[in-house]
């Protein structure tokens, strides 16, 4: 499975989105942009998307809710790694009240993978970063040489987006 990318004004997202009912896009928004996202077997309808693989996956993307998108620049040779640890974490998030869905996307052009939650609401996603579940699942493995596996494993800092889930009522 794929899922793509595009972002650009709400409106002209939302006559996307509108012309491609048949289709599983989610359309969102938060103060700053809209972005559309396109999860597909097939190619996609965008005409310049950012295109990811998904490599792991729980749950189903709903047309309404909070979508968090954790950005994470990953280097070449760290790819193996990062993936590793991904398909292989406990699995608490999935335990969550209000957790709805995860999505695992490998940049299929660039180094920066996004581990994808959609949540009821962002109280339900807030509760959860306050969870002793959510300590757990990102504690630091202790290990001699952290620092050095750190540094190659990531390419740079990542960064948190979020988003509010349009519901079109049409």
């Amino acid at each position: 499975m794929f899922s793509y990318i595009t972002s650009g004004t709400y409106e002209y997202l939302r006559k996307i989105k509108v012309q491609n009912k048949n289709e599983t896009i989610i359309l969102m928004q938060n103060a700053e942009t809209s972005l559309l996202l396109h999860e597909t077997q097939g190619s996609t309808i965008f005409k310049e998307p950012r295109k990811y693989e998904v490599i792991d996956s729980v749950g189903e993307l709903r047309q309404n809710g909070y979508i968090v998108m954790n950005n994470i620049p990953v280097t070449e040779e760290g790819r193996p790694v990062f993936e590793y640890r991904f398909k292989n974490r406990a699995g608490q998030i999935e335990k969550q009240p209000g957790f709805w869905a995860i999505r695992i996307l490998r940049p299929l052009k660039s180094d920066t993978y996004i581990i994808l939650t959609q949540w009821e609401n962002e109280r339900a996603f807030k509760n959860w970063q306050g969870s002793q579940a959510f300590k757990k699942a990102h504690e630091k493995k202790q290990s001699d040489d952290t620092s050095t596996t750190v540094k190659k494993i990531f390419s740079g800092p990542s960064y948190v987006t979020q988003y509010v889930v349009s519901d079109l009522k049409d």
